[in-house]
Formats: structure tokens, sequence, C-alpha cells
């Protein structure tokens, strides 16, 4: 009894020892773990608050109509130009039929308007020929009258002295009236082939203009035939750009608007991330850092990066709502901004098969 009494003792030195063993390799341990962590910190900056982003095209009709054919999948891969959609055209190949029977009847007009100035013109040269036979006609009757005033003066002095008859006097007089009642009715036919000729001037102008508007109303025909011919282009939607197909949710017989958005490509050219870093991580981070990303989808391997470029304003500000400091409900809150970042190598085979939204950790180095 004695020795084990003695002996107790000697045990509670050696868990003593064995207890500050421990607690010094832990400390140095945590030491160890905390100045690593520190002089990372003081050489890094991470952010687990990022994603994959890539290039997505919406596909959207550009016309009113029922669907046709649905030629496309979900996740389906399809390239530039291939046709997803086909919508019911016949009322649009009607449209097509109305322009181009509506350029006719302006094409028609136009030949009408050209006939008519041509008429016109005729008319216009055909009066002033009577013109001219008008003018020869009076430049006569003048000479006449005068010949005739002539002899009736003369024949009115040698009746005073009964040189000649009554009847011979007579006949002078009847003459010269006549011959003045023709050069009036002469000169009348000029006044009334000019007036003609200025009316039939004003229709060759107008008819004129008519051919101008004729032209215009052709060239707004031509627009009108063209657009409807766009338009039924438009009954076949193609894809804008290679990439893969999302969930297609259109169904053959289901109307369409002109820019309701159907689904999505995701193009397959390249993709990117997008970290969120806190405003208080910003001060060292300059563009072209090598960047180290690590995916939650390929754990334990590390992707080779490099920042190319910071968001012109923080995440908040591009928010429906975004906060008002001025109205008076200021809480400050840490800000993040946008940082766009590029993988080094596109052509690796586990980048490519990251896809947007995916989660990724992003370490910057300073």
């Amino acid at each position: 009894m004695q020795q084990n009494e003695t002996n107790k003792p000697a045990a509670a030195p050696k868990k003593s020892k064995t207890f500050l063993i421990v607690l010094i390799v832990l400390l140095a341990a945590g030491g160890w773990f905390g100045t690593t962590k520190y002089l990372h910190a003081q050489h890094h900056e991470e952010t687990d608050n990022a994603q994959i982003e890539a290039n997505i095209s919406p596909v959207i009709p550009r016309v009113a109509g029922y669907v046709k054919e649905v030629r496309v999948k979900d996740n389906q891969l399809v390239k530039k130009g291939d046709t997803l959609l086909i919508l019911d055209d016949r009322d649009l190949a009607l449209r097509v039929q109305q322009a181009e029977a509506a350029l006719a009847t302006a094409k028609s007009n136009l030949g009408a308007a050209q006939a008519n100035t041509n008429a016109s013109r005729a008319n216009i040269a055909t009066t002033q020929a009577g013109i001219s036979t008008a003018t020869v006609q009076i430049e006569a009757a003048q000479i006449n009258v005068r010949r005739t005033t002539q002899d009736y003066e003369r024949y009115a002095n040698l009746i005073k002295d009964h040189s000649v008859t009554q009847q011979q006097f007579d006949q002078a007089e009847a003459a010269k009236q006549t011959a003045e009642k023709q050069l009036q009715i002469l000169v009348q036919q000029k006044n009334q082939v000019a007036r003609q000729t200025n009316s039939v001037s004003s229709q060759s102008n107008a008819t004129s203009s008519q051919i101008g508007v004729a032209g215009a109303v052709i060239k707004q025909r031509e627009v009108d035939v063209a657009e409807a011919k766009l338009n039924l282009s438009y009954a076949v939607v193609v894809a804008p750009e290679t990439g893969m197909v999302s969930k297609v949710s259109v169904q053959e017989g289901q109307f369409l608007q002109p820019g309701q958005s159907l689904f999505s490509i995701v193009l397959n050219n390249d993709i990117w991330i997008v970290a969120n870093f806190k405003e208080t991580q910003f001060e060292k981070m300059r563009v072209g850092q090598k960047v180290t990303i690590t995916a939650d989808a390929f754990p334990g391997h590390e992707f080779e990066a490099t920042l190319t470029s910071f968001s012109p304003a923080t995440g908040s500000r591009f928010a429906l709502l975004p906060p008002d400091n001025a109205s008076g409900n200021f809480v400050k809150v840490v800000q993040r901004l946008p940082v766009k970042i590029e993988f080094a190598n596109q052509t690796d085979s586990l980048v490519k098969q990251l896809r947007p939204g995916m989660n990724v950790g992003v370490d910057v180095h300073l």
C-alpha cells in the first residue's frame, strides 16, 4: 500500500508534460497557419463571389405568326444560319403580292403621265404652229387692208368730180370694210390660239409634275415590296450565332409576337469570369495581374487566368432600385465591384466543360 501511494504522485508530472508538448505543437501549428495566411493575404486577394459568364444570344422573331415547324431540341448544338423555327408565311406572301400589284399600278400611272405629257407637248407644238400661221395671215390681211384703203380713198376723190361711178365707189368701200373685218377676225383667232397655247402649256407643266409624283410613288412601292419580301424571309427564324440551344419552350401552332423572347443560344466562342470583390480589396488590384481559379465542378484543379478589366460602377448601381444615400436612410454597406477575369488557355479541355453560372473561387496575385 505504501508503494502504491508513493508511485501515484510520480504519474502526474508525466501527464502534465504530454499536455505541454501537445499545447506547444498546437500553438506552433496555429502560429504557422496564421503567419502563412497573413503573408498570403499581403500578396493575394480572394473571393468566392464569382461565376462563369458567356455570351448568350436570345432568339426573337421579327414578325408575328403561328409556328409551323420547330426544328431544334433542348441542349442542341446549332451553327450560325441553321433554321430554328418556321412560321406560317401565307399572310406574308399575300402582302408581297399586294405590294407588287401596287408597284405595277404605280408604274402604269407613270406611263400614263408620260403619255399625257407627250400629248400636251404635241398640242403645244400644234398651237404654236397655228400662231405662226395666224401671224402670216394677219400680215397678208394688213396688206389687203392697206390696198383696199388706198383704193377707197382714191375712189372717194374721183367720185367727187364724177370720174367713177357710184357702183365702183361702193365696191371699193365694201372691199375696204371686208378687209378690215377679215383682219379683225384673224387677230381674234390669233389671240384665241395664244390663250389655247398657254392653257396647253400649263397642262403640260401639270402632267410633267405628275411624272415626278408617279416616280416618287414607284420608289415608295418598291420599298414596300422590299419590306414585304424582307418580312417574308423573317418567317424562317435562323440561329444568329453558333452555340448551344437552351430549353425550347415553343410548340407548333403557338402564336408569336414580334420581339417575344423564345429561348436562348449560349455562344461557344469563349467564356470568362465575373468576380465581385469588396471595395476594401480594390486598393492593390490592377489590370494584367495573374489569377488562379478553382471551380466547384473540378475540385483540386487550378485554372490560370488574367484580370482584364474593372466595372465602371459597383453592382448595386445597376440594380433595379439602386440605393440613394440622399434619402436619409443611409446605412453604410460594403459595396462590391465586378471584375472581369479571362482564362489564359481557352482551349483547355476542362475550360470547355465549364458552363455559365457555375461558381468558382478567385485568387488574384497582387
